[in-house]
């Protein structure tokens, strides 16, 4: 029987401290990881089929938008028409006789192939346009655009773009129906046959039909007009355009006149010449008055500063000279006699009234030429305005006669585009004369083609399967891509793989709020997947179940504690003792679970805290038949050195003889030194990982801690596995609803059958159940298609 610590309050007797804690050095049980076995590579149709599964929802998305972007794409493009007609070409079978020998004509494929290329010129495409008047057809010239997203709108809504011919010119015109002709043209030879299709496709059925004949009926024209030119066929197609283009003549050259008459210009165009002519002269005058302009002013800028007497005008005048001169003579008399008499006497008098009227005389002079040098720079002031006056009005009918001359330049262009046309036609019927008979034909329409009854392309089929082609690829693509960007386990293949530990229970994921019910539920998936890891753990080493069990994880919340606390019940329930200790001392959590207080535990034990009298109230019983606890305790500042002391480990051997089995719920391995540090003190380790949460790194690095640690690392746990996907499910079918939800759950002993069960460790049914599993399969399927309704 093994011994148990009894709870407080039933007076049992406690040994001291040291004999509690210690007994003899700490035992290491032979438990360890198993190697994997490396699988083969190679293609596996079921993995396949599961990816298609687990992303089917992206790939139906993709295939949604490549079935939208196929019709869109089609919408996109203007419908086209084709129209084929069927022309025999007949080869002569006449003889020629030429120097008394018979010389037969060729009758091999090159005369069907001389006759295809012929089909496919130039010359009869514009035989063609001008039998069909298409330079006049705006929607032959101007299609629609084979692809754009305005025809998406244009479809939609009916709005019709139409382009205007009269901006382009016959030529420009004549061009482009050609090459349109030539573009959608072509000519196949019926093998083996002497007969040609003519097939022309177009956005309109009408000229697909049209042109299809016409370029039949032009090829045998053509035969006919190089046989005969003077023949009446070729004399009446050119007298119809000879009359067409007569009357375009008239009508451009009066709609010319009418014009001319209108804006009032001469046919001659003289007025262009006079008002040139007119601008001319008045920018010359206009110089010259601007120079006279600019000399007078500086002249009048020298009066005005008071050197007037200085001008060339004053300086060359004879008079002002004279005055001047005799000025000059006084005043030298004058200073001549001021040495003998004196300024009073009545002869020096004289002589200053002389030259004082002189003076003034000159004075009189000077101020008369420059008021004629104002009197002159004003009337240049004023010939200038009037000047530039005028060429502005000139400059403004010289602007309007451009803007009157730019449309009688275009009514001229047509009307010499005419005349052209009119006299090279007059020429070619002038040059018509009486010929030879119209010879045979060499070909002969055997079908003409008939009116399109639909469309041959876009290809609405055709587009879509292209487009989901496409997006299928690109989901390929894109699911590859999220694969290698996956850096978490998504199954338990994943975890084997990476971890190289085996995968001893599969936990299905609960919502939060149900976690509680699913766990007290005996007969809930998560009950039943807890029990399943619990046998495994009962067969994880060649000693049955490990003594000493360490829970932990690589990141917090992951589901350590929750499994350390359901396996201490599941154990618990074959009738074994279990104590389960909470060595979690930085964020406890087993405490609130059991709905305990968290005043004493392990760290108070570690510490030496605790009194003697209290040492009962450690191992505490819970509401759990054979299920004590020890909670951590109050929270130390040091934990990891309180978990390295010798204490711990004589704690966990002392509890290792007095309990069946001690579980831990340890702390979280990464960033802490806590779970590394409690592995080498337990006989086995299982590290408990996360479905779509704990990254691939993390949990390879936190077993690698455990393996430097010396830790016995038994296996994993793949917790918060969703089982509802329908990939899953499919995948692990021994995990569906069908098993956790099958009838009660009755409690095994480990080993009392002497096998373990199917369910337990998850095989496939084999080939003689296949019927079986097949029906509980479909069943399940039925199941789910009921619970979504």
């Amino acid at each position: 029987m093994n011994r148990q610590i009894q709870p407080g309050g039933q007076g049992a007797a406690y040994p001291p401290p040291s004999e509690f804690l210690y007994d003899g050095p700490h035992r290491y049980a032979p438990y360890g990881y198993r190697e994997a076995e490396p699988e083969p590579d190679s293609f596996n149709p079921l993995t396949l089929l599961l990816y298609v599964l687990r992303y089917r929802w992206l790939i139906a998305f993709l295939l949604a938008v490549g079935l939208v972007s196929g019709a869109v794409f089609t919408m996109m493009q203007t419908p086209r028409y084709r129209a084929t007609a069927q022309l025999e070409v007949l080869v002569p079978s006449a003889k020629v006789f030429q120097d008394i020998e018979v010389v037969s004509e060729g009758t091999d494929v090159r005369s069907f192939l001389t006759a295809r290329e012929k089909l496919k010129s130039r010359a009869l495409a514009q035989r063609a346009v001008y039998e069909l008047g298409l330079t006049e057809r705006e929607d032959f010239l101007f299609p629609k655009p084979d692809f754009s997203p305005v025809n998406l709108f244009s479809r939609a809504f009916g709005i019709d773009r139409t382009t205007d011919i009269n901006s382009y010119s016959p030529e420009q015109r004549e061009a482009i129906a050609i090459g349109r002709v030539m573009e959608n043209l072509s000519v196949d030879l019926v093998t083996n046959t002497s007969l040609l299709k003519v097939s022309f496709s177009d956005q309109q059925p009408l000229y697909a039909q049209t042109v299809a004949n016409q370029i039949a009926q032009s090829f045998i024209d053509q035969r006919v007009d190089q046989t005969s030119e003077t023949s009446g066929l070729a004399r009446q197609f050119i007298q119809e355009q000879v009359v067409q283009v007569k009357d375009r003549l008239q009508q451009s050259e009066k709609a010319l006149v009418d014009y001319a008459k209108e804006v009032g210009i001469t046919v001659t165009g003289d007025e262009n010449s006079l008002i040139s002519a007119n601008m001319t002269a008045i920018n010359g005058a206009l110089a010259k008055a601007i120079e006279e302009n600019l000399e007078y002013g500086r002249l009048v800028q020298q009066i005005e500063a008071g050197r007037g007497d200085g001008l060339e005008q004053v300086l060359a005048s004879e008079g002002l000279g004279k005055i001047r001169s005799r000025i000059a003579d006084l005043s030298a008399e004058y200073q001549q006699k001021l040495s003998l008499f004196k300024p009073g006497f009545p002869e020096m008098k004289q002589l200053e009234s002389q030259i004082q009227e002189l003076r003034k005389q000159a004075d009189n002079g000077i101020a008369v030429i420059t008021d004629s040098i104002r009197l002159k720079h004003e009337e240049t002031q004023t010939k200038v305005a009037d000047l530039r006056a005028k060429l502005t009005e000139l400059e403004a009918e010289q602007a309007a006669y451009q803007d009157k001359n730019i449309q009688y330049t275009i009514l001229k262009r047509d009307v010499e585009s005419y005349r052209s046309q009119y006299e090279s036609l007059i020429d070619k019927l002038n040059d018509i004369g009486v010929g030879a008979d119209l010879k045979n034909q060499n070909a002969a329409i055997v079908d003409l083609a008939v009116l399109p009854g639909g469309p041959y392309s876009p290809s609405m089929s055709r587009n879509v399967a292209l487009a989901l082609a496409f997006f299928a690829v690109l989901g390929a693509a894109l699911i590859y891509i999220l694969e290698l960007l996956n850096n978490t386990f998504s199954n338990p293949e994943q975890v084997e793989t990476e971890l190289g530990l085996p995968v001893l229970g599969i936990l299905p994921s609960v919502d939060e709020k149900e976690i509680v019910a699913a766990l007290a539920d005996q007969r809930s998936g998560l009950s039943e997947a807890y029990r399943s890891l619990r046998t495994a753990l009962q067969f994880s080493g060649t000693e049955g179940m490990p003594r000493t069990l360490l829970v932990t994880s690589s990141e917090p919340s992951e589901g350590k504690s929750t499994t350390a606390f359901k396996l201490a019940q599941d154990f618990a329930s074959l009738n074994t003792s279990v104590l389960l200790v909470d060595a979690d001392m930085r964020k406890p959590n087993l405490h609130r679970l059991f709905g305990l207080d968290n005043t004493l535990g392990l760290s108070n034990l570690l510490t030496n805290t605790i009194r003697r009298e209290d040492y009962p109230k450690l191992l505490r019983q819970t509401k759990y038949p054979n299920v004590s606890i020890l909670t951590s305790g109050t929270i130390p500042p040091n934990p990891a050195d309180l978990l390295s002391s010798s204490r711990m480990a004589a704690a966990l051997s002392g509890f290792s003889k007095r309990y069946d089995l001690v579980i831990i719920d340890a702390p979280p391995i990464v960033g802490l030194s806590d779970a590394p540090i409690l592995s080498r003190l337990a006989d086995g380790s299982l590290l408990v990982v996360s479905a779509n949460q704990v990254t691939r790194k993390s949990a390879t690095n936190a077993l690698k801690r455990l393996r430097a640690a010396g830790a016995s690392v038994l296996g994993t746990t793949l917790s918060k596995f969703s089982v509802s996907r329908l990939d899953y499910n499919y995948a692990y079918r021994y995990i569906n609803s069908d098993y956790y939800s099958y009838g009660a759950e009755t409690p095994r002993l480990a080993g009392t059958t002497g096998r373990v069960e199917e369910e337990d460790v998850g095989q496939d049914p084999t080939l003689g159940d296949m019927a079986r599993g097949v029906r509980s399969r479909f069943g399940a399927f039925l199941a789910r298609v009921k619970q979504a309704r």
